[in-house]
């Protein structure tokens, strides 16, 4: 098996393996002992990250076109779109404990909870095809987004299982690089498909769905299954996962998480705020994310790196004002044509030093018996936090307008980030 035991030796860059844990400092930055070389990344994060690659690539086919299907194609209006966007992107908090608790359980399950997640989600796209009205593409994307909620939990305690405590902001930072380059191709393909055919949304979602398959099979045959740990004598509860927060820093984790997700907008509002203040057509919508995609990509590593350095937390904070800087941006009378670049990019920023980092910093207060499900914990709060933020600037754009909407988002957002600074956890690395 691939999977390491984070708690035992690890292995050096010539074989050898040291003894003894890492010191950690006050901020959460991991100190190695002297003398010990940098771990390699294990084949297990790489496996895991070539699946979430070829299904970025699907997933993203998706999400690049439908903000604009939606509108423009089957005229919802913000408000209704806010709420679909709203299930998108929140509705899998509903079962990511759920995915996180059977693959605590013993018996190799985070695997085979992850790849049931995957499949449930590649046959959600064909099914857009006889979607047409609010409420069945809301079931369809409600579907959708269950099959991530039962995947996010399992892969990411796979990569932390699979990683020793002072490379596991690394490991993260490696798998997200990977899993955006498929959201970085993801975009151009869907691109490429709209100006290829006559039918272009149903070729979308079409080829989508044969590379989310693909997606599947790469799990099922490369990805090593089993727990990355010994399996524990006694079976895992709900209540034990849940009991977690009874843990001074996983709280304070989880409660940062959640108050920063409260005024993230989402990313698809963030690409129709572009298009509106700079006039893109139609056509070079799908183009949008690739500039976020392309700096995720750029920096997803190196800020994984600096995390384990100078301390996750710091990175984490540090994200969100870049993001802070984005949003500020779109309400300034600057409309150069450098506008978009420049936002796109902190906004890839933004996800290089948050996504991984966050799971890399909750790692580090929860035990290994219950690892997937106290990730499940944190990203169940902060994926609420923005399905509440969908339906919260969807209904701020249709009643007071586009400005107005991101300006509460703005204030919202420096409030919570400036708590956040007070309430940061001490990050300290368990033996």
């Amino acid at each position: 098996m691939y999977v390491a035991d984070s708690r035992a030796s690890s292995p050096t860059r010539d074989g050898a393996r040291t003894e003894g844990p890492p010191s950690a400092s006050a901020d959460g930055a991991v100190r190695p002992v002297a003398g010990r070389r940098r771990a390699a990344i294990a084949p297990t994060v790489l496996a895991l990250g070539t699946v979430s690659l070829v299904t970025d690539v699907s997933s993203e086919m998706v999400t690049a076109v439908l903000p604009l299907y939606l509108v423009t194609g089957l005229g919802l209006s913000p408000l209704g779109f806010g709420l679909l966007d709203g299930v998108y992107n929140g509705f899998s908090a509903l079962v990511r404990l759920v995915g996180g608790h059977f693959a605590d359980r013993g018996g190799g399950r985070h695997k085979w909870v992850a790849g049931f997640g995957y499949a449930v989600s590649a046959v959600c796209k064909p099914l857009l095809l006889v979607a047409h009205s609010l409420t069945p593409i809301g079931l369809v994307l409600a579907a959708d987004r269950t099959g991530k909620g039962l995947r996010t939990a399992p892969r990411d305690a796979l990569i932390s299982l699979s990683s020793t405590p002072e490379n596991r902001g690394r490991a993260f930072g490696v798998h997200r690089a990977m899993d955006t380059a498929g959201a970085l191709f993801g975009p151009l393909v869907a691109f490429l498909v709209l100006r290829a055919t006559v039918d272009g949304y149903d070729a979308v979602f079409t080829v989508s769905f044969c590379v989310a398959v693909l997606g599947v099979l790469v799990l099922v045959l490369f990805v090593p299954g089993g727990r990355g740990g010994a399996v524990p004598a006694e079976r895992p509860s709900l209540r034990g996962a849940v009991g977690l927060l009874r843990g001074r820093e996983l709280r304070r984790v989880s409660v940062c998480a959640l108050l920063l997700g409260l005024a993230t907008v989402s990313d698809s509002f963030v690409y129709l705020l572009l298009q509106r203040r700079l006039g893109v057509p139609d056509r070079w919508f799908a183009l949008l994310p690739l500039g976020t995609a392309a700096a995720f990509l750029l920096l997803a590593v190196p800020l994984g790196r600096l995390a384990d350095r100078v301390g996750r937390w710091t990175v984490f904070l540090g994200g969100h004002a870049a993001l802070l800087l984005a949003y500020a941006l779109l309400l300034s009378s600057w409309h150069g044509t450098g506008l978009p670049f420049v936002v796109l990019a902190l906004h890839g920023a933004f996800y290089a030093a948050t996504d991984g980092v966050l799971m890399a910093a909750a790692s580090d207060g929860v035990p290994e018996a219950l690892r997937s499900s106290g990730l499940a914990l944190v990203q169940t709060g902060q994926a609420l936090a923005r399905f509440a933020c969908s339906l919260l600037f969807g209904a701020a754009w249709t009643v007071w307008g586009d400005r107005a909407a991101l300006a509460g988002a703005t204030v919202a957002l420096a409030a919570c980030a400036a708590f956040s600074v007070t309430l940061r956890p001490k990050g300290t690395v368990p033996a």
